[in-house]
């Protein structure tokens, strides 16, 4: 059990793996604080280590590219939404047609007698 993350180390048992859990026991024994050993290991294997890319410079884009594609997919979203409902809104106005005079008489006194 590692005792800075509170996991235990048999995740994996690939060679890498096996001297990654042998480095950081050997850490621990030697007093080592996580930060400590977590920098060790980003120097000897590089940043893609890290569970998640650190918050600056160019890896930044790796934390705003999601979200920037998020807020223009909504906004495209609620764009066609917007476009749609007043398409649909304004072709309903045009397509109802008007009733011939003598129609319109006959159904008002139809509907004259239901009223009573």
């Amino acid at each position: 059990m590692c005792p800075t993350c509170k996991t235990t180390l048999d995740m994996s048992t690939s060679p890498i793996a096996a001297r990654m859990k042998t480095f950081i026991r050997v850490r621990i024994a030697a007093g080592d604080s996580a930060e400590q050993i977590k920098a060790q290991l980003v120097a000897q294997f590089g940043p893609a280590i890290l569970a998640e890319p650190p918050k600056r410079g160019f890896d930044l884009l790796a934390w705003l590219l999601p979200l920037a594609a998020l807020a223009v997919g909504i906004v495209v979203v609620g764009g066609l939404a917007w476009t749609w409902s007043r398409r649909r809104d304004s072709g309903a106005e045009a397509r109802e047609p008007d009733l011939d005079p003598d129609l319109e008489r006959r159904v008002d006194e139809e509907l004259a007698r239901y009223e009573d």
